[in-house]
This record gives structure tokens, C-alpha cells and sequence, in this order.
């Protein structure tokens, strides 16, 4: 299922997929943040994961605005922001075709509605390339490309709403795409996950074409997590070939592993986990090349973006903070300092997806990820002990 499950009957402790926010928004019956302007620092409640300052040390402005839904996002060589977008869904169904999601998830219908944008120093937004499949759940909401990564000049993008299990004739799996915009699959990624299971699945809920979320280049290859069926992956430009680096499922069960970053070598992983939500549950792992996963950090809640500033402390982004299920506009991020202590840097964010240090030492991240109100937006944050670097884009 997709990334947030919502108060319907379900089962105790029911996985936190990828997408499912929608329905937790109805259920919220919340009023939505002005969709321009500064995000106020905030005070949150303290909860029991709160290790850190509850007071935001920052103010988040909207530098970008007029997305679908946006998830995983990177800079690229010209020093632009390239952000993925899950779209928009469609109507297209594959049901009687193909095992689909069981419900309230499944089945899903799709339509190609997703698309990359590029982002200017101004914050304009333009199309990069459209037409990627973007599944809608059946309780309305969407995955559609997750990630993008560039090696070199070359731009790939994580298609997270590909499969017929996501009412879909194109697959799951990595995108190529060209200066003018065109793409195609290069890595099946539907059809490996269907090759090469997990240890443990959980069979309430299951994706078959599974909800890839998030995606990085290094040395000349691409690495992506799938949080559903819980797994890391290589994929081999070239040749095309996947392999798995960890199976997370085998030795920590149905975690929900989403945010990829890395360090010195070094892979980093944080988790969704499950809902309802337990506050200070979830975990950021270091990932060695050999598989081999370490605990690096522990007492975070529902981690969806992860990131190193300069100096080489951690940054964790959570979609919703506190027990019980998904609250719109109480997603923060939190500081790991060198000494271990911790710090809120910005709070108040609705549901953000993704985030990333960008060239100018600035916290660019995706807000109005899931659910509405849209349109999705890229806020941008001074980061109070970084000293903003001199901008590539400006250049």
C-alpha cells in the first residue's frame, strides 16, 4: 500500500506504505496553510522522542510553487532544482489483468500525469519531461516518479507508479531521460521485485510492483530503497542490472525504509514504520557495501527525508509527529549535533516528502506532498549554523 494508512478498519499496527494521505487528511478535517509565505517557527508539544529544543531555530519561505504533489528532489549540474512529481492519477484500470492491491489501498487506476520540473534561481518552475504513469489509490492518493539522480549530465528518474498492479502497461523501474524530454525504462524494477522476493512480506499489505521512493547516484551507479516490500538496491547503468544490497525485511521486518542519503562512502537510511504512530520509533541506519546495517540514530518518528550539511551533522525529516495518525502541519526537521543533542529546525511543514542541502548550503524541501491542499510547493531554509555558500544557480 502506499505511504500513509488511514483510520479505516485495518489491522492493528496496519504498515505505513507509501502514499495514503489523502484519507488521513479527511479524517483530520484540517484547515490547510496559506499556500504562500513564510512558515512561522512554532513550539511543538513534546512527545516521547523528544530529545531535542522544541523550538524552531528557522523560518521556512516557499521558493517554489505550482507542483503535483512533490516527492524526492536533487540539483543538477547546471545548478538547477530538478524535483520529482507523483501527478495527478488517471482512470485507467488493469483490474482482471493482473493481482491487484487488496482495498481499502487497491485497486488502483493510473494515467500519465507525473512529470520531472525544474526549478530556477527565481524559483520558476518548468517541465522537464511528462507522461510518466501516476497511480491513484482507491482512497485517492497518488505515486508517480519518486526520485531523480543525475550521473554526470545524464538526468534518471525513479518511476514509482509504473505496473499493472498500478493499472499500469509500463513498469515500475528507472527512467532515462533525454536533453528534450523523452524517457524510457531502462531497469525493470516491477519485474525484479517479482523475481526476487523478500524475506518476510506482509500479506494485508503488499504492493507486487512495490512503492519505490527514494534514489541517489554514486560512482557512476544508482541506488534506490522500496519501503513496502523493504529492500536496497543497485542498479548498474549499462547493463542495467539490480542487485540487492540489503533485505531489510530479513532482520528488521516491516520497518518501511525510505529516505536514502550518504556520507563518506557510507549509505544512510531512515523509516516510516507503521501506524498507528508510535512517536520515537523509528530509526536512521548506516548501511555498509557489504549489507551489513548499524544503528546510527534512534527516537525519530515517521522519517522521510534525510540529509549532511557541510559540517557533517544529520538532518531527519518527519512527515507528522505524534501519536495516532497523520497530523497535517506538524512535520519538522530535526538536527543531530556532533555532541548528540538535537535541535528542531523548522516545524509547522504539511507532509513533507523529501529534502536536500542544495549548492548554496541552503535546506531546500518538499512540502504538500500528499494530500491537499495543492499545489505542492519547495520551501527553502537558512539554516541557522551554516553559512549560505555562494549559489551555482546564480552563477
Amino acid at each position: 500500500m502506499p505511504i500513509f494508512p488511514l483510520q479505516v478498519p485495518v489491522p492493528a499496527r496496519r504498515a505505513a506504505p507509501i502514499a495514503l494521505l489523502v484519507a488521513a487528511l479527511a479524517v483530520a478535517g484540517c484547515d490547510s496553510p496559506a499556500d504562500d509565505g513564510p512558515l512561522a517557527p512554532t513550539a511543538p508539544a513534546v512527545r516521547p522522542d523528544a530529545d531535542a529544543q522544541t523550538t524552531a531555530l528557522a523560518t521556512a519561505t516557499v521558493f517554489a510553487t505550482g507542483l503535483r504533489f512533490p516527492r524526492g528532489l536533487t540539483f543538477g549540474p547546471d545548478g538547477f532544482l530538478y524535483v520529482a512529481e507523483a501527478g495527478d492519477g488517471g482512470a485507467h484500470s488493469t483490474t482482471g489483468q493482473c493481482k491487484q492491491v487488496v482495498p481499502p489501498v487497491g485497486p488502483y487506476t493510473n494515467g500519465h500525469t507525473a512529470r520531472i520540473s525544474r526549478i530556477g534561481p527565481n524559483g520558476n518552475r518548468s517541465t522537464v519531461a511528462f507522461g510518466f504513469p501516476s497511480a491513484a489509490a482507491a482512497i485517492g492518493d497518488v505515486n508517480g516518479v519518486a526520485d531523480v539522480a543525475f550521473i554526470g549530465n545524464q538526468l534518471y528518474a525513479l518511476v514509482s507508479g509504473g505496473g499493472c498492479s498500478h493499472g499500469s502497461g509500463t513498469p515500475a523501474g528507472i527512467a532515462k531521460v533525454s536533453p528534450t524530454g523523452d524517457w524510457s525504462i531502462v531497469a525493470d524494477l516491477s519485474a525484479y521485485q517479482a523475481k526476487h522476493p523478500v524475506a518476510h512480506t506482509e500479506p494485508a499489505d503488499f504492493e507486487p510492483d512495490g512503492t519505490w521512493y527514494s534514489m541517489l547516484a554514486q560512482n557512476g551507479k544508482l541506488f534506490a530503497v522500496e519501503p513496502n516490500h523493504g529492500e536496497v538496491v543497485r542498479i548498474v547503468p549499462g547493463t542495467w542490472k539490480v542487485s540487492r544490497i540489503v533485505d531489510v525485511s530479513a532482520s528488521k521486518g516491516h520497518i518501511v525504509p525510505t529516505a536514502l542519503a550518504e556520507r563518506f562512502g557510507n549509505f544512510y537510511f531512515g523509516n516510516l514504520g507503521t501506524f498507528p504512530v508510535t512517536p520515537g520509533t523509528e530509526k536512521v541506519f548506516q548501511l555498509k557495501t557489504d549489507g551489513t546495517l548499524i544503528l546510527a540514530k534512534g527516537g525519530f518518528t515517521t522519517v522521510l527525508g534525510l540529509d549532511f550539511d557541510s559540517r557533517g551533522r544529520m538532518y531527519v525529516l518527519e512527515t507528522t509527529h505524534g501519536a495516532g495518525f497523520p497530523t497535517p502541519g506538524t512535520g519538522r526537521v530535526v538536527r543531530v549535533n556532533g555532541d548528540g543533542t538535537r535541535q528542531v529546525i523548522v516545524n509547522g511543514l504539511f507532509f513533507p516528502t523529501a529534502m536536500q542541502f542544495g549548492p548554496d548550503d541552503r535546506l531546500y524541501i518538499s512540502n504538500k506532498g500528499f494530500g491537499p491542499p495543492q499545489p505542492g510547493e519547495i520551501l527553502r531554509v537558512d539554516v541557522p549554523g551554516v553559512t549560505p555558500a555562494a549559489s551555482v544557480a546564480a552563477k
